[in-house]
């Protein structure tokens, strides 16, 4: 007996897990959750009147090749209607099961969601802070400094433009081409007012004209290491070309400077920046840009190429 009921649970068992895969993978996804309600419970109530009907012949095969039962006594409608009934119960305590422990998940994770959208709004506001206060200590700075000192009062609002272009204007994905020129001018004129005078500094732009956009500040952070790790050899020429040219084909930004033939190791840079840029330009010019690095005893080369759609 106790053979004979394992078997019968085991072959409830089977149709329930049946009836349960089919409804998780078919009518609660494609018409529970799109509110085609009719729909899902004529294919709902179809998954388990099949299950029950395959169940008739299997229990009378199981009765009488077996266990070797009469089945003079088989009642084929019997077997059908507690199948069905065994099924369904079964099949609607799993699934609600399911769908009430994802509803319970999907609302903590919207509640995440609406949290962090709370902090970086919360963030937002702080940055819009920040800046303002910044700003006022930067004009306050510069009422401060003599007059006579005119290199600095101009540094200062080179300084106080470029930030202002990273804060206010680089919140897009694309900008126009002459604006980021403008920031790149300031930065050099800044870098140029500190680095040795014997580091000849050239920043040619060929071809370039109003109506180009280009992600914003995709080529600083070449600059920027340029500069940081540009050479203070005495026996030869120190210097840093930068060329940017447009033509039909798109823009070819090509930067290269002599350094030391030896870094300290604690000097050199982790590469983010780098990594950084690559990332982004895998996302805004997907298949449409050629980036090429030579790193030598003697200089550091990069050439970046932005195809036009």
């Amino acid at each position: 007996m106790l053979t004979h009921a394992i078997t019968i649970q085991f072959c409830y068992l089977i149709f329930i897990a049946g009836n349960y895969y089919y409804n998780s993978f078919f009518t609660v996804p494609y018409l529970l959750n799109k509110r085609k309600y009719f729909l899902f419970g004529i294919c709902f109530l179809a998954g388990i009147a099949t299950g029950a009907l395959l169940r008739v012949p299997v229990s009378f095969m199981i009765s009488r090749y077996l266990f070797n039962v009469s089945t003079a006594q088989f009642n084929p409608y019997k077997v059908f209607f507690d199948s069905f009934v065994n099924i369904l119960f079964w099949v609607v305590l799993i699934l609600v099961t399911k769908l009430i422990t994802e509803k319970i998940s999907s609302q903590r994770y919207i509640e995440q969601i609406e949290k962090e959208k709370a902090d970086n709004e919360l963030n937002f506001l702080r940055a819009q802070f920040n800046p303002h206060f910044l700003f006022n200590s930067i004009n306050s700075i510069y009422a401060h400094i003599d007059k006579s000192n005119k290199g600095a009062r101009d540094m200062l609002l080179v300084f106080s433009e470029m930030l202002r272009y990273q804060l206010y204007e680089c919140n897009v994905e694309l900008i126009e081409l002459d604006r980021e020129l403008n920031y790149i001018r300031n930065y050099i004129a800044l870098q140029k007012s500190r680095i040795d005078e014997r580091i000849k500094v050239s920043f040619c732009t060929d071809g370039v004209h109003g109506d180009v956009k280009v992600a914003p500040l995709i080529f600083i952070t070449f600059i920027e290491n340029a500069f940081k790790y540009v050479g203070f050899n005495e026996s030869k020429e120190n210097s840093i070309d930068i060329k940017l040219i447009c033509d039909d084909d798109g823009l070819h930004f090509s930067i290269v400077n002599t350094k030391d033939s030896f870094i300290n190791q604690a000097d050199k840079s982790s590469g983010l920046g780098i990594a950084n840029v690559k990332r982004r330009m895998e996302l805004l010019y997907p298949g449409r840009h050629i980036l090429k690095i030579d790193d030598t005893e003697n200089c550091y080369s990069v050439s970046l190429t932005l195809f036009k759609l």
